[in-house]
């Protein structure tokens, strides 16, 4: 497992966390190249469905990130998300997937370094916690499929 290098999605609301990783980016930060983020219109539009589908689709962690508690740009969006990535990690613990596998985070616009920080910490914790149960392309130290 020493050269897993995990796949993460990042879905960053448009207003403040997908500028937050903008700036990261205009500041020449270097974040760990294992983030695919997805830019959407509200944290709170982000349902449980697109989070378990992207487990599906490969990844090992997801994360989400909305605007500042009280910030946000529909009111209660990030509200929404949060509650909804919070019921996410009691049904991946339920299914044996792990909570630690999903997250959500309140940045600004103006929060580019810890945007960096974020995308570094989230990649760290993920490759302690090895492949998704879900990603059959990882083999096991056995030789066979990750199942």
């Amino acid at each position: 497992m020493g050269d897993f290098e995990p796949k993460i999605v990042a879905f960053c609301c448009h207003y403040c966390a997908y500028s937050a990783a903008d700036l990261a980016g205009s500041m020449r930060l270097q974040y760990s190249d294992n983030i695919r983020i997805v830019e959407m219109p509200c944290s709170g539009k982000t349902d449980q469905h697109v989070l378990l589908r992207a487990f599906e689709e490969g990844a090992d962690g997801v994360y989400v990130a909305g605007c500042m508690e009280g910030d946000c740009h529909f009111l209660k969006g990030n509200f929404r998300g949060k509650k909804r990535v919070k019921q996410l990690k009691n049904i991946l613990d339920q299914i044996g997937l792990g909570a630690d596998r999903v997250e959500f985070y309140n940045l600004s616009a103006a929060m580019g370094p810890r945007f960096k920080e974020i995308a570094d910490e989230f990649t760290e914790r993920i490759r302690n916690l090895g492949p998704s149960p879900l990603n059959k392309s990882v083999k096991s130290s056995k030789g066979g499929d990750v199942a």
